[in-house]
């Protein structure tokens, strides 16, 4: 079976579109990078470096240097799937991602957004 584009897909090229998600709802560019943070440990100098490199979504969570221990409770649907249902490692980190930025945008403050 095929991989999936969004492993092949570079964090640089969605990244503005997680930011411009963020910011039609009040959110900032500020948010956004403290939740990716949050969830992959990347500081804030590692994760530019990171788009800098076009890194891919696989390689991006793959070379995390310390993936959130609280990131299992994120719950929910995303694009019809229940992340805690995906079974794929890869593509469950994405969508755990993509749960994030959605909460973020409905406006769910940032202490519940990082599961604190």
């Amino acid at each position: 079976m095929a991989k999936h584009r969004i492993y092949t897909t570079s964090v640089a090229s969605v990244y503005p579109h997680y930011v411009a998600k963020a910011e039609r709802k009040g959110r900032t560019k500020t948010e956004v990078d403290e939740i990716i943070c949050w969830l992959t440990g990347y500081s804030q100098e590692e994760f530019e470096a990171q788009l800098e490199k076009q890194t891919d979504f696989e390689t991006f969570f793959a070379d995390a240097p310390k993936l959130n221990p609280s990131r299992h409770l994120i719950k929910g649907v995303v694009c019809g799937v229940r992340v805690e249902d995906i079974e794929e490692p890869t593509m469950r980190e994405i969508r755990y991602l993509d749960k994030l930025i959605d909460e973020l945008a409905k406006g769910k403050a940032m202490v519940k957004i990082l599961r604190k």
